[in-house]
This record gives structure tokens, C-alpha cells and sequence, in this order.
């Protein structure tokens, strides 16, 4: 692994004892750790590409974490959020959720919740990136198809016989044969059922 891919947990906290506490206990179980100590140091420093998770203070002076949630969101920053709050406070706490957050832990944080949530949390990252280069690989693949080809996919994965499309496309039945599996090399799937499960859950 580079150290691009390595996962960070990324530790946004305005109090030094806070931050420095998480970032032991984080590098004790092998795992990469940043910190900051407010919300727009971590948005200068954020890069998307990077993977991991981000264990956030609620209440900061300046930008809370709940605002620098919704700035991440704006700049399509996916990374899993854990928050941190000092005050039990539950309407924070739905609100955070609301907004993508995958935890939400009391301070001072228990030491295995809080590596259970991060682990947890950046096993999340890597499965919506893992979709993210699924999703733009079949995009590539699927850009690739004619629009005859397309009109073919479109009604294969209605469940239409080649019969049927032949009939409503004016073709004879060896032509959607044709299109058929040219439409499955494109894709890279062995089978209708295959191309069906991939232009459902991609959209195509």
C-alpha cells in the first residue's frame, strides 16, 4: 500500500489534550492519524482521494464540526464522520446523523468504543470507494455501447425476449443475437441476468 491509500483517521479537536489522547490510541492499533485544531485548518488540508475516516468535535470555535460536515458535503468529501461532544447533546446528535455522521461518542470516549467506531468507519470508506471505481468503470464500459445497443440493453433488462425486440425494434431476431453480445462484451458480463444486476444497481 502507498501512503496515499493507507486509510488516516483525521482528528479535528480545539483541545490539544483531546487530540493528542485520540492520536495514541489511534497509533496504537498501526493506524495512520493527522490532527487538527479547527475545522478550517482540516478543510485546507482535506484531500478527497484520501482515504479513512474523521473523528470531529461538535462544538469548536470558529466552524463547528457540524458546519464543516455540511461544507464537506458541498465539496462532495465523502469521508465516514465520527463526532466527539462534550454536552450529551441529543439534537445535536440527530442532527449530526442526519448529516452522514456514522457515530456519535460522549467525551471523553471510551478508548474500545472509539476504535470500534473508527474501524467501523473507515471499512465504510473503503466499500464506498470500492462502489465509486465500480460505478465509473461500468460508466467507461457503458459509454461505450451504440444507441441501437442501448435500445437492445434497455428492453433485455425489461426481460423481453429476443422475439419481442426484434418486433418492436424492426430487427430481425439474429440482430439482437448480434447486439446481444456485443452489449455483453462492452459490459464485461457473462450473462443477461449479470447485465441486468449491473444496469440496475449502476443505473444505466
Amino acid at each position: 500500500m502507498s501512503m496515499e491509500s493507507e486509510p488516516t483517521v483525521f482528528v479535528v479537536d480545539d483541545d490539544k489534550a483531546v487530540r493528542e489522547g485520540i492520536a495514541l490510541l489511534v497509533k496504537s492499533v498501526g493506524l495512520k492519524v493527522r490532527c487538527f485544531e479547527n475545522a478550517q485548518q482540516f478543510l485546507d488540508a482535506c484531500d478527497p482521494s484520501q482515504p479513512g475516516c474523521l473523528v470531529l468535535d461538535v462544538r469548536m470555535p470558529g466552524m463547528s464540526g457540524l458546519e464543516l460536515c455540511e461544507k464537506l458535503a458541498e465539496h462532495k468529501v465523502t469521508l465516514p464522520v465520527i463526532f466527539l461532544t462534550g454536552h450529551g447533546d441529543v439534537g445535536m446528535g440527530v442532527r449530526a446523523i442526519k448529516n452522514g455522521a456514522v457515530d456519535f461518542i460522549e467525551k471523553p470516549p471510551n478508548d474500545q468504543v472509539l476504535l470500534d467506531s473508527v474501524h467501523k468507519a473507515i471499512e465504510l470508506d473503503a466499500a464506498q470507494r470500492r462502489r465509486m471505481a465500480e460505478q465509473k468503470s461500468v460508466a467507461e464500459r457503458a459509454a461505450k455501447l451504440t444507441p441501437r445497443e442501448r435500445q437492445v440493453m434497455a428492453r433485455l433488462v425489461q426481460g423481453k425476449s429476443d422475439k419481442q425486440i426484434a418486433f418492436e425494434l424492426g430487427i430481425s431476431v439474429r440482430g439482437v443475437a448480434f447486439h446481444r453480445a456485443n452489449i455483453l462484451e462492452k459490459l464485461e458480463v457473462d450473462s443477461v441476468v449479470e447485465l441486468t444486476r449491473v444496469a440496475i444497481e449502476f443505473g444505466l
